[in-house]
Parts: structure tokens; C-alpha cells; sequence
């Protein structure tokens, strides 16, 4: 059929330790609505030490499934965007942030391209992200890892402590 565009899925994680990072995700979770697509799974939110640098404040995790028409170079584009118009600045790699938005997972494609790796290349290291993403997706299949995210989880090498609140 022309013009009919076919729905994907893309999950996305939310991280925030600058201000009140529960009143960010609202914001972001809005702007996501309007600009990518229908929010249809959303994780409770996670409590963790900073991963990388970890001299700054705990951040605020949460893990959202989208509905979207949109390819994954475009929502790439359109969080960019939603980051810098909430505030961001990305002068620190790993640094405290008002909001951070990854692209974790488009369906199950694998994207390669000089913008944009998906999954995102990290996710499997990071229990902040893993434990949230089994909460609500426990047996998505890593398409490149071919392991369930429940799986993942359990031999993280990531020892950080990870509070659901």
C-alpha cells in the first residue's frame, strides 16, 4: 500500500542525576510522545551509583518501549534534539547530565553506521540499563549477543548496586 509506513519498535533509556530527574523524565517522556512515537512499555525507575566518572551525584534510570514510524537515523536526530532543547551539555564524557537519552534497541536490527550503533554497544556492561530493560523485556533476544536480556543480566560483569524505587 502507498504511503503506509511500517511500525517499529525502538527502546530507549533515560538517565538524568542534575535537578529533578523524575520531573526531566516527564518532560522527555512528552517530547518523546510527540516527536518519535506511542509510548507502550515504560520500567520503574532505577537508582545507581555513576558508571564511568564517578565523582557526581546517583542518576535516575528508566527504560521505555516506543511505537514508532520513524527509521532509526531519524529518532537518533529527534533525541539529539529533545536532549539539547531540555538542557543538555556534553562537555564530560560519562558527566552528570540533565538528560540522556540512548537508543538501546530498533526491533531486532542490527545497525552499524558512523551516527549510530545498534544495540547500543555498551548495554551488556551496564547494569543500570540491563536491569530495567528485564523488568519490562525479560526475553527480548540480543540479536547480536543471541542472549535473552534476562541472561545478560545474570553474568553482568557490571558490580554496581542498582535500586528499583
Amino acid at each position: 500500500m502507498r504511503g503506509v509506513s511500517v511500525k517499529s519498535r525502538v527502546v530507549l533509556q533515560l538517565g538524568s542525576n542534575m535537578g529533578n530527574s523524575k520531573v526531566k523524565f516527564v518532560i522527555a517522556q512528552r517530547l518523546i510522545q510527540e516527536r518519535i512515537g506511542d509510548i507502550t512499555l515504560a520500567s520503574s525507575f532505577y537508582t545507581s551509583k555513576a558508571w564511568g566518572f564517578e565523582k557526581q551525584p546517583d542518576f535516575l534510570n528508566q527504560v521505555i518501549e516506543v511505537e514508532t514510524r520513524l527509521k532509526a537515523t531519524t529518532i537518533l536526530e529527534r533525541v539529539l534534539n529533545i536532549e539539547t532543547e531540555m538542557g543538555r551539555v556534553r562537555n564530560v564524557l560519562y558527566g552528570p547530565r540533565i538528560i540522556d537519552i540512548d537508543i538501546l534497541f530498533f526491533n531486532s536490527e542490527i545497525i552499524d553506521e558512523s551516527i549510530l550503533t545498534v544495540p547500543h554497544p555498551l548495554l551488556q556492561h551496564r547494569r543500570f540499563v540491563l536491569a530495567p530493560l528485564v523488568e519490562i523485556l525479560p526475553k527480548f533476544i540480543h540479536p547480536v549477543l543471541q542472549k535473552t536480556l534476562k541472561e545478560l543480566l545474570k553474568t553482568c560483569d557490571d558490580n554496581l548496586n542498582v535500586q528499583k524505587i
